[in-house]
């Protein structure tokens, strides 16, 4: 059998990793085998969260025993999150390893309440990487602007950071340039080791079809209908074009000499939520190298089974300038497009975190009373 998740790698230099974690892939063994079928990093968010230990008993021992202490339900809720984040380290330490670095990554996000909040964003990205303390972990920052900052000081410092919530080709130029120029403080200290801090930017694709689709029905001709699905993958590869832009040329040469690596484009939001389109869409078309592409399970169950390997990121740059033109021509104002995303990813993740407290603290009361 074809193992297209190896291929992706092997021939094309792209790192297919796995959105989602639970308590029972640990226990069971299950992400290990996940590895082994080469899936090479995994990414986190409180949504996922909210699923795993709202949605079964996997946490209840321990919850159990981290209620019995005198503690706010919030720190039972990050004892039982940096659980998993360390064991999902362990299990991908050996591709970090393998890779000297450059894979292997676990992701876990700052508290979605500081998105537009820079400050309390550094002190608590700061915060993980110490109490985690582990070498192939990324705490994931949001692409807000009160975030720029707290990515380039983060950078600086020698941390490894994963993007979060890019919607637009300008915020993805802010972010490459956040950690350029972090690298380029971190590297002022002739003894900074450059090669040992890596970066994502985390693209979303699907949801800005969802978004722009509904604007163009909206509009309803035949032309703009004629524009469905297109515009997250135009995006996608006109940030790549950006990306390969960006790391080149005498300011990146002078880092690259130092060990640094490139900041590689993730896309995330790539399971896909129109059933008229292809169940990898958003995977066979975005396919190049040094770049990262995070699978919930069905997206990678699907890729595995009938996806199409081959370099598609940068292989038709004209027809996504069209695309993003003829956008643009029938009324699709994607910098509002872009924001609403962005003000809906912030929203979304709140709520998840807000809602699993919530049912944290009844549980906790449920305790107490027994």
């Amino acid at each position: 059998m074809t193992n297209r998740l190896h291929q992706l790698f092997a021939e094309h230099g792209q790192s297919p990793w796995l959105d989602n974690l639970k308590r029972s892939y640990l226990t069971s063994g299950e992400l290990n085998r996940i590895r082994d079928r080469g899936v090479r990093g995994l990414t986190s968010n409180p949504s996922i969260f909210q699923k795993a230990i709202g949605g079964s008993a996997d946490y209840d021992e321990q919850f159990k025993a981290l209620a019995a202490d005198d503690h706010p339900v919030l720190d039972d809720y990050w004892d039982m999150v940096l659980a998993d984040i360390h064991g999902a380290c362990d299990v991908f330490s050996r591709v970090y390893d393998e890779s000297d670095g450059a894979d292997g990554y676990v992701s876990v996000e700052v508290a979605p309440d500081l998105a537009d909040d820079g400050p309390g964003t550094e002190a608590a990205a700061r915060d993980l990487h110490e109490r985690l303390h582990r070498r192939n972990l990324m705490v994931k920052i949001p692409a807000t602007e009160a975030g720029l900052a707290p990515i380039r000081q983060m950078i600086s410092e020698g941390r490894s950071i994963n993007v979060t919530l890019i919607f637009s080709l300008e915020r993805h130029a802010a972010v490459m340039e956040a950690y350029i120029a972090g690298l380029e403080a971190f590297a002022a200290d002739p003894a900074a080791d450059l090669s040992r801090v890596a970066s994502v930017a985390s693209f979303f694709i699907s949801r800005v079809d969802v978004e722009v689709d509904r604007r163009l029905e909206a509009i309803g001709t035949d032309d703009a209908l004629a524009l469905r699905g297109k515009a997250g993958l135009a995006q996608g590869q006109l940030a790549y074009r950006l990306f390969t832009e960006t790391f080149s040329g005498p300011r990146w040469e002078a880092l690259a000499e130092r060990g640094a690596r490139v900041q590689r484009p993730l896309w995330a939001s790539t399971g896909t939520k129109n059933p008229e389109y292809s169940d990898v869409l958003y995977v066979d078309n975005l396919i190049g190298p040094h770049t990262v592409n995070t699978l919930p399970e069905p997206t990678l169950e699907a890729f595995e089974d009938h996806g199409v390997v081959a370099r598609t990121v940068d292989q038709s740059y004209d027809e996504a300038d069209r695309i993003w033109q003829a956008l643009a021509d029938i009324g699709i104002d994607m910098d509002d497009v872009s924001a609403q995303l962005e003000r809906e990813g912030v929203d979304s993740f709140l709520k998840s975190f807000d809602e699993l407290i919530t049912t944290l603290e009844a549980k906790a009361a449920e305790l107490d009373a027994r």
